[in-house]
């Protein structure tokens, strides 16, 4: 059974057809298109009409590639875009017209949940019985915590994420410092990482990002322009330029949760895929 989901997030929309396979969930086509909502939400706190009609065309093109390859279900969902922009409703219709469905705006909560389940599926670790996950996205930022073999128990969502606080500029670690300031996580034993800035920060030190490691991570991005980060490492060029303050995210969170991060494939939009194969099943 084939299902796919699309991911309206703040700095990227992407889609993801997959089916259920003996190992979890089995990725058959995937698309990507970098949209930058995020920081027009941050300098305008609304989405443009020119930006509205982009992110429908991006969105209408994934909706029909997700049903040439036969999904039986389409899950439409946007993360902080349509919980931070002053016309998200405008934004929330455009993209059910585009899509054919029903559009929906997760909650900080859900958005928690579904990156935790994507995030435990993938996972190359061994897990052991309190695991956090946390997801640096374009505007926000969420943690959460919990049993791998159940839903998580503890969630905090953060509404800083590497768009918004590269758009900041400024002194971007006490900004950081300032944001996560009240985060209390709960003790965890080991602690995984989701999303484009975890996935670009491994290439850069490796898959476990400790304090020596980000720290390392920290140097280059402040050494190097966007464009040597992007052609020594491989780093899409959009995403070196918001790396800085990606990078300092994961080292904040980091600090918090007292553990080395390890950065998974796997993220909110598999949790998505699973939660409606499950729907499907039930």
């Amino acid at each position: 059974m084939r299902v796919g989901v699309i991911d309206v997030g703040s700095n990227t929309t992407r889609l993801l057809v997959a089916s259920a396979g003996p190992d979890g969930v089995v990725p058959l086509e995937t698309e990507k298109v970098r949209l930058s909502l995020g920081g027009e939400i941050e300098r305008f706190g609304s989405v443009s009409d020119v930006h509205i009609v982009a992110a429908a065309k991006a969105v209408r093109k994934m909706a029909a590639t997700a049903r040439r390859n036969r999904a039986v279900s389409l899950d439409v969902f946007l993360t902080a875009p349509g919980r931070q922009a002053a016309n998200a409703a405008e934004l929330v219709s455009a993209l059910s017209r585009a899509a054919g469905v029903q559009a929906r705006v997760l909650t900080k909560e859900e958005e928690g949940t579904l990156a935790y389940r994507g995030a435990v599926l993938t996972a190359d670790i061994e897990l052991p019985e309190r695991v956090a996950v946390c997801d640096i996205g374009g505007a926000s930022t969420e943690v959460a915590i919990g049993n791998p073999g159940a839903e998580p128990d503890w969630i905090e969502s953060v509404d800083l994420g590497s768009v918004r606080l590269t758009a900041r500029a400024g002194q971007m670690a006490a900004e950081a410092a300032d944001a996560f300031r009240t985060l209390a996580p709960p003790h965890v034993e080991a602690a995984l990482a989701v999303g484009g800035s975890a996935r670009a920060t491994r290439r850069l030190v490796g898959s476990k990002l400790g304090e020596q490691e980000l720290a390392e991570a920290l140097r280059l991005v402040e050494a190097k322009t966007p464009r040597q980060i992007s052609r020594r490492f491989g780093v899409d060029r959009a995403r070196a330029e918001i790396l800085p303050a990606g990078v300092v995210l994961l080292a904040e969170v980091q600090r918090h949760l007292g553990v080395p991060l390890n950065v998974c494939n796997g993220g909110i939009r598999e949790g998505a895929v699973l939660a409606s194969l499950e729907a499907l099943a039930a």
